[in-house]
C-alpha cells in the first residue's frame, strides 16, 4: 500500500471516523481504523461493534492494499502537521509498520491485520428512503433532550422512530421520553418509508448523527432493518445496531382533556425561568407557576438558599392553578419552540401537562409536575 494524501482532506476523514473509537478497550482491533484504497480514493472505517462510521477521501494511489493502524495516534499526528502539507503513507508489510512521512516529519505506526477488522454494515434493509439532512436533524433536536440515561430501562435510552398519521397525512415521527417528560416530533412520511419497522436509536448514535449532520445540506439515505439502520451523508456512511426493545406506548401519557389554555410569550418566559431557578437547590430545582387571569407569577423557594418571583402578563381565562415544574425540564422543551408564543395545556397539579409550538403542529411535548 503506497499512496500520497493532502492533509485537509486525511484530517477531515478522520475526524468523521475517529469519534466512535472508544479510548479504552479490550479489544485491541477497536482502537483502529481501517485504511483500504478502492481507484484513487483512501477509504477509512472505525467502529465500536455497535456504530461504524465509513467516510473517503481523495488520494493519489500508487499501490492498492488495506491496513489497520491506531486511530487517535493518526489522527493526533495529522492534526499537528501544518496546513497544506502533503502526506505519504507507504506500508511495510516485512515489519508489520505504516510509514507516515511529511517533509521533514516521518512517523511509523504499529498495525493489525486488515482480515481481522469487523464489518457491521452487512446485511440487507428493508426499507430506504432519502430525507433532507435539515428536516432529520429537525427531528433530533426537538426529541434528544428527552432521552432517558437511566440503563435499567434501556428502551428508553435513545430515540423510537417510526411511521404514524396526523389526520390522513402520513408521517415519520421522532419519539423520546424518560418518565419526567416527552418529546415528539414529526414531518410528512418519505417515500419509501411506508410500513417500515419502528426503530430505537440508540443515544450515542443519535448524537454522533446529529454531529455529521452538522453542516450538512445533503438529503440522507436511509435504509432501515428490525436490527440496523444505515444513514448516508454525502461520503459519510454510519451504520448502527438498534436497541432491542419494545418502546411503550406513549399515546396513552399524551393527556387528551386538558381544558386549561395558557399563552405565555416564549422569550419572556424562558427568561423569566432561567432567573428565578438561580435560587433552585440543586436536587430540587423546582419552579411554581401561580397562574390567574392574564397573569403568570413564577417563584422558587430554597430554605437555603432564599427564594425569588417573577411576574409575566399572559393570555389566560380558566380557573386559578398553581402547579410546580422542574425547571431544566421548562427550559429544555422552551428552548425547541419555534414559535414567539407557548401554548400550555393543562389539567390540574397533579396531572401531566402538553406544550404545543404554535408554528410546527408535528411538535409536542408532555411534562410530568412537580410537588412544590
Amino acid at each position: 500500500m503506497k499512496l500520497v494524501i493532502e492533509r485537509s482532506e486525511l484530517l477531515g476523514a478522520l475526524a468523521h471516523v475517529t469519534s466512535v473509537v472508544e479510548r479504552r478497550t479490550t479489544i485491541p482491533i477497536l482502537s483502529n481504523v481501517l485504511l483500504k484504497t478502492a481507484g484513487q480514493t483512501l477509504e477509512l472505517k472505525a467502529t465500536d461493534l455497535e456504530r461504524e462510521v465509513l467516510d473517503q477521501a481523495a488520494a493519489d494511489v500508487s499501490q492498492p492494499g488495506a491496513v489497520t493502524v491506531p486511530a487517535h495516534i493518526l489522527h493526533d499526528i495529522v492534526r499537528k502537521l501544518p496546513d497544506g502539507a502533503e502526506v505519504e503513507i507507504k506500508r511495510d508489510p516485512e515489519k508489520e509498520r505504516l510509514t507516515l512521512s511529511s517533509g521533514q516529519s516521518r512517523f511509523a505506526l504499529q498495525t493489525l491485520a486488515p482480515e481481522d477488522f469487523p464489518d457491521l454494515a452487512a446485511g440487507e434493509f428493508s426499507h430506504t428512503f432519502q430525507i433532507a439532512a435539515a428536516d432529520l436533524r429537525r427531528l433530533i433536536d426537538k426529541t434528544r433532550f428527552a432521552i432517558s440515561t437511566e440503563e435499567t430501562r434501556y428502551y428508553l435510552n435513545g430515540i423510537y422512530l417510526h411511521t404514524a398519521m396526523r389526520g390522513k397525512q402520513p408521517t415519520l415521527r421522532a419519539v423520546a421520553t424518560d418518565g419526567h417528560r416527552l418529546a415528539q416530533a414529526e414531518l410528512v412520511s418519505p417515500k419509501g418509508a411506508e410500513g417500515m419497522p419502528g426503530i430505537i436509536l440508540p443515544r450515542k448514535t443519535v448524537h454522533e448523527l446529529h454531529r455529521l449532520m452538522e453542516d450538512s445540506s445533503d438529503t440522507v439515505e436511509v435504509g432501515v432493518s428490525t436490527s440496523k439502520a444505515r444513514f448516508a451523508i454525502g461520503n459519510i456512511t454510519l451504520t448502527s445496531k438498534l436497541i432491542d426493545g419494545t418502546f411503550p406506548d406513549y399515546g396513552r401519557v399524551i393527556p387528551k382533556g386538558n381544558d386549561k389554555d395558557l399563552k405565555v410569550p416564549n422569550a419572556d418566559f424562558k427568561s423569566a425561568v432561567d432567573r428565578v431557578s438561580t435560587i433552585a437547590s440543586e436536587r430540587g430545582r423546582a419552579v411554581k407557576l401561580n397562574i390567574k387571569a392574564d397573569k403568570l407569577v413564577l417563584s422558587v423557594n430554597n430554605p437555603d438558599g432564599g427564594s425569588a418571583t417573577e411576574e409575566i402578563g399572559v393570555e389566560y381565562r380558566a380557573a386559578p392553578l398553581e402547579i410546580g415544574f422542574n425547571a431544566k425540564y421548562l427550559l429544555d422543551i422552551a428552548s425547541q419552540l419555534e414559535s414567539e408564543m407557548a401554548h400550555f395545556q393543562l389539567a390540574d397539579p397533579g396531572s401531566p401537562t402538553t406544550v404545543k409550538d404554535a408554528s410546527d403542529e408535528g411538535a409536542l411535548f408532555v411534562l410530568m409536575p412537580m410537588r412544590v
